[in-house]
């Protein structure tokens, strides 16, 4: 049965938000030869434990009226917001896991200590690089979530069994944090990750996810969420005392000139991306680059304007993996109301084949990823008629 779903403001973003997170995690035997949980008590924030919703506390009422309305508001928690924004209790679970691994991970990136070739932190009894951290982190979520069936990461490009099951239950692929070599520099850095049903990470589409999101470890900690049958782009905000608010939705990329060039060397021997960069610069265009594209893409939903490139050429050969990265990043953007483009096509109808595929990508209003497709390519599927900009 349809269920309606709005998202209004309830008024207030101050704290006050009641939180039924319970129950610090036990240890459980690994999945894979690659982890072990048992370090899992010293995995701590403030010298708490990681903890992890009990199956018991998601409780979503059975609606059987479709006009009901369920309203998502501006000032909900993040149980409060999936309770109403799904009545799936094995998504719901999973996404507060997640959530509560980024929460660790975000306090373990601010401590890290960082020296001549890596930043590191303790993970129980080990110093590991951030990265690896992050890694171990958010396969013990996924684990403890009793939903997620297999997972993969870019640090383990290889399907681990997470002992969910295959019927109701999810796999999740994930970039544990994307940017990691700019930490020492203390620039915006994230966790990335995409949710599909079933069991199957291959021969699926970034169309077919059943959510998206982005944890986000910069002067502010947020989680960038978006789910199938949900409008919008939702971010939460982490409060002092380790909850998530909902404080903005994303519902409407517009137009507006601020542009963030990656992969600026496949100008050398690209001459359409270059017709293209020159064409911001010329057009006064604002830049807003950081080298992490977890920041660089969450501005877009977060302003509400401009265009991410990352162009690949002979020379310069696409580098970001669809799976891991360029799907869920995809999802989050046309749920906000933006586009995405390979060049020819949506990323999210670009079938994942194997677990390292790559591609080139661009996100952005419709009018930039029509000028972007134009422009390498001649002509845009979102358009007819005269080209614009760049590409006239």
């Amino acid at each position: 049965m349809e269920t309606g779903i709005t998202c209004c403001p309830r008024g207030s973003l101050l704290p006050g938000v009641s939180s039924k997170y319970s129950t610090a995690l036990a240890s459980s035997p690994s999945v894979s030869p690659f982890f072990s949980y048992k370090s899992l008590k010293s995995s701590s924030l403030f010298g708490e434990s990681l903890r992890i919703m009990p199956k018991a506390s998601a409780k979503v009422s059975n609606m059987k009226n479709p006009s009901l309305v369920t309203r998502c508001e501006i000032g909900d928690s993040l149980e409060e917001f999936l309770t109403k924004a799904t009545p799936d209790k094995g998504l719901i679970r999973l996404l507060m896991c997640m959530g509560e691994a980024l929460r660790t991970i975000a306090f373990k990136v601010r401590t890290a200590s960082c020296g001549g070739t890596a930043c590191v932190n303790s993970f129980g009894d080990e110093q590991l690089a951030v990265d690896l951290l992050a890694n171990k982190l958010l396969f013990e979520a996924l684990t403890y979530s009793h939903h997620c069936k297999y997972a993969c990461s870019e640090e383990v490009p290889e399907l681990q069994d997470m002992g969910g099951p295959v019927e109701g239950g999810f796999s999740v692929a994930f970039d544990p944090l994307d940017g990691s070599s700019i930490v020492d520099t203390n620039f915006t850095v994230g966790t990335i990750f995409g949710v599909w049903p079933g069991d199957k990470l291959t021969g699926v589409a970034g169309r077919d996810q059943v959510a998206a999101a982005m944890g986000i470890y910069g002067p502010r900690t947020t989680y960038i969420l978006a789910l199938k049958d949900l409008p919008g782009t939702h971010e939460f905000l982490l409060l002092d005392e380790g909850k998530w608010l909902h404080v903005k939705d994303t519902t409407e990329i517009g137009e507006g000139k601020m542009f963030s060039p990656g992969n600026l060397r496949a100008t050398s021997d690209n001459p359409e991306y270059a017709k293209l960069i020159n064409y911001y610069v010329r057009e006064k265009y604002t830049l807003r680059y950081t080298g992490g594209m977890v920041p660089d893409v969450n501005q877009i939903i977060v302003k509400e304007k401009g265009i991410f490139t990352n162009v690949a050429s002979p020379s310069a050969k696409a580098k970001l993996r669809l799976l891991f990265e360029v799907a869920p990043l995809g999802f989050l953007i046309e749920k906000a109301g933006g586009h995405s483009s390979d060049g020819k096509q949506s990323v999210l109808d670009k079938v994942i084949n194997s677990l390292d595929d790559r591609t080139q990508v661009a996100y952005g209003s419709k009018n930039e990823i029509i000028r972007f497709e134009e422009t390498l390519y001649g002509s845009s599927r979102l358009k007819g008629g005269v080209p614009v900009g760049a590409a006239a």
